[in-house]
């Protein structure tokens, strides 16, 4: 056996501490003051807070006994990241239920805003291909994702007779993969509700691809209105009338026409022309028929069913965040508990995608997790660590021997 690759570089910082330090140590404490919680904090400062619940997402702790119990541990380690101090268990749980948690949403978007301003690459820069790369104009992903709380334990968030959520609606960029709006409330909430709210940030000339859960005509006139384009894809019993076909059928196209509203509730609701396409998609394997509705008449019918097909890529993102993070068993069982929890993987996900981005990771993002998750407190350099592991091809390769022959009948 021949070993291709070297052993990563030693630092005298412990690779928790480099992760923690990806944060400017300035932006905790102008949160803390602008949020109001500064006052509030004695011996568990904002800072040991959020290190905290990082190293909660990073560790996959299930328990406040687990999290407390490991950081203790490394106490020494974790006071050497800027002062931070382990968290006691009532400590913990009360500053997760006390401490609101627009600290930790402004935080983020914090964040994200410096990352963006320091490396103007940063965004763009993700890689992923996709069916709307012909677009110029920016595209964004609208849908919401639904995690399972425990109804006994959390009343506030039930919505049926034994089952209680909590639902994140999200904007994701898909030009940068990074979302650009994300709001956090109970699932009792239908999307088409929050609608207005996460689309409020659009601009004319952008593309809103939406989930049919976010069907509202009036919300989709407004955005009409404000020269927002967008897709929708069509409810099976929506009822309209045909005023003039748009374009022939071909390949995938099986119809394309524009259509008005039947009924006089829609008609209010949505008073002029809409497009209707109805293409063949395919879905596990198998081509299935879709309809879709835009408010755009200058695009290709195969644009339209393109632009929707993208849309999974919001759903490879909640998969991401909801497989690599912690967001199954939760250390509090307040609703702001669940919304720093949240907001906490939210941080944790783009301190990933930075350090992916930055250390040019070629293999599958869920590995960062992984590989960072066991060397948390090793004393490695961060980004030598990284590039080691981050290429496939840089692993062990095995010399053939004559003895491994397989031959039939011998």
């Amino acid at each position: 056996m021949v070993k291709t690759k070297n052993t990563p570089a030693k630092s005298k910082f412990s690779i928790f501490r480099q992760i923690c330090n990806l944060i400017p140590g300035y932006f905790v404490t102008q949160v803390a003051k602008e949020v109001g919680i500064e006052e509030k904090c004695r011996t568990f400062s904002p800072w040991s807070h959020v290190c905290a619940m990082i190293y909660g997402q990073l560790s996959h702790a299930q328990s406040l006994n687990d999290l407390c119990d490991a950081l203790t541990l490394q106490e020494g380690a974790l006071h050497s990241i800027r002062g931070a101090v382990p968290p006691s268990r009532n400590g913990l749980s009360y500053a997760n239920r006390e401490r609101s948690a627009q600290f930790a949403e402004t935080l983020y978007w914090k964040v994200q805003a410096h990352y963006k301003a320091l490396e103007p690459g940063f965004g763009p820069g993700h890689g992923k291909r996709n069916y709307a790369h012909r677009f110029k104009s920016r595209v964004h992903l609208v849908d919401a994702t639904t995690i399972q709380l425990v109804a006994n334990c959390m009343g506030w968030a039930q919505h049926r007779r034994a089952k209680a959520g909590i639902k994140c609606h999200c904007r994701l960029n898909l030009q940068t993969y990074l979302p650009s709006f994300a709001l956090i409330d109970t699932a009792a909430e239908h999307e088409n509700t929050r609608a207005v709210e996460v689309c409020a940030g659009l601009n004319a000339g952008e593309i809103a691809v939406m989930d049919k859960g976010y069907t509202d005509f009036d919300h989709m006139h407004q955005l009409t209105g404000r020269g927002v384009f967008w897709v929708i894809r069509a409810k099976e019993s929506l009822k309209y009338d045909v005023v003039r076909p748009q374009s022939q059928p071909s390949g995938k196209i099986l119809k394309d026409e524009i259509i008005r509203f039947h009924y006089y509730n829609a008609k209010q609701s949505y008073p002029t022309e809409l497009r209707r396409v109805e293409a063949l998609v395919e879905v596990d394997g198998k081509e299935v028929v879709m309809a879709f509705l835009t408010n755009s008449f200058q695009w290709q019918p195969q644009s339209v069913a393109d632009l929707y097909r993208c849309r999974w890529q919001i759903e490879l993102f909640f998969k991401s965040l909801k497989q690599d993070l912690q967001v199954a068993d939760f250390v509090g069982y307040s609703a702001n508990a669940i919304r720093w929890q949240i907001w906490t993987a939210l941080l944790v996900h783009l301190l990933m995608r930075f350090l992916a981005w930055k250390s040019q990771w070629t293999s599958h993002f869920g590995r960062v997790f992984t590989l960072l998750r066991a060397a948390a407190w090793r004393r490695l350099d961060l980004m030598s660590l990284l590039k080691l592991y981050g290429t496939a091809g840089r692993t062990t390769r095995w010399r053939s021997r004559p003895e491994q022959a397989y031959l039939p009948g011998f």
